[in-house]
């Protein structure tokens, strides 16, 4: 099979239904070997086998994402089946949604577990194995696509603890793109907006990200998003490391992240009643960050 992966070997977690199952099946149309990550057996089998029968590489991983050793044996089984692993795209999700007053520490910590932990586990064993390979003077061309939201650029009500998951994914993105790429790895995060079990469990959503019926563009189609997936696990993406990339529709666009302002500054110490006129200078001058989504 020949495609602009050919030869890559790629995991993708959350992979058996959703963004995920979209991002695996065009990996695997454009070449790449895919390890299908789910924790529903049947769900990634069924993806395998429709790889498969496609005439591409696939193989069904349950390790659990947000248990470190577990995370290590995906990289193992990539290794022992296709002989090495050249990119991972952490995927996986969950919601658990309350307005912030009846937020539990059990809705709080199930979101991070998955979400921000999950990115952190199996990015951390694949970085190993490419450190290795790199200070064994072996070429690299590790990537890590993570999976922000503009919840997390910019927050969303009644999400607080997916909005700061996937803040701390954005953030963690730009420290991983900095800090890796002398081992030839890059690290970007998408911020997709689809149509996905998460996305359609509100019926308004549903009803708005529906496929048109007449055969017109599926604006929300997942796999609009995982074209750009599929460019970002490739040697093509060489070159772009650290960015936040918004993908919906045929719509690609970088969000900026937080940037300094001139300020005001006194050259001394502003007593406490100073500031807030000094407050009102700044706001003046502001440039509105965009709202936050519900508000």
């Amino acid at each position: 099979m020949t495609g602009l992966c050919k030869g890559r070997v790629v995991i993708v977690t959350g992979a058996g239904g959703g963004l995920g199952a979209a991002h695996a099946k065009s990996l695997a149309a454009e070449g790449a070997a895919v390890l299908v990550n789910d924790i529903n057996q049947a769900a990634a089998q069924a993806v395998v086998d429709e790889i498969v029968s496609a005439g591409g590489e696939a193989v069904v991983n349950q390790s659990d994402i947000t248990n470190y050793d577990s995370s290590g044996e995906a990289i193992q089984q990539a290794l022992s089946v296709y002989g090495n692993l050249h990119a991972v795209v952490n995927n996986a999700g969950n919601n658990r949604d309350r307005m912030f007053a009846s937020l539990s520490e059990a809705d709080w910590d199930a979101v991070m577990a998955v979400h921000l932990k999950g990115h952190f586990c199996l990015a951390s064993h694949a970085v190993q194995y490419w450190r290795h390979q790199a200070k064994a003077g072996e070429t690299v061309s590790g990537r890590l696509v993570n999976t922000t939201s503009g919840a997390g650029l910019q927050g969303s009500i009644g999400q607080s603890n997916y909005a700061a998951a996937k803040a701390g994914i954005a953030a963690l993105t730009l420290n991983q793109a900095a800090e890796l790429g002398r081992y030839g790895i890059t690290a970007n995060a998408i911020c997709p907006v689809a149509r996905t079990g998460m996305t359609t469990a509100v019926p308004e959503m549903a009803a708005r990200m529906a496929a048109p019926e007449d055969g017109s563009f599926d604006h929300f189609a997942p796999e609009n998003v995982s074209s750009v997936v599929v460019w970002l696990c490739s040697e093509a993406s060489a070159h772009v490391s650290g960015k936040i990339i918004e993908a919906e529709g045929g719509r690609i666009a970088i969000a900026d992240g937080w940037r300094s302002t001139e300020g005001v500054d006194k050259g001394s110490r502003w007593a406490p009643a100073e500031v807030g006129e000094a407050f009102e200078a700044l706001l003046r001058d502001e440039i509105p960050a965009q709202k936050v989504w519900g508000s």
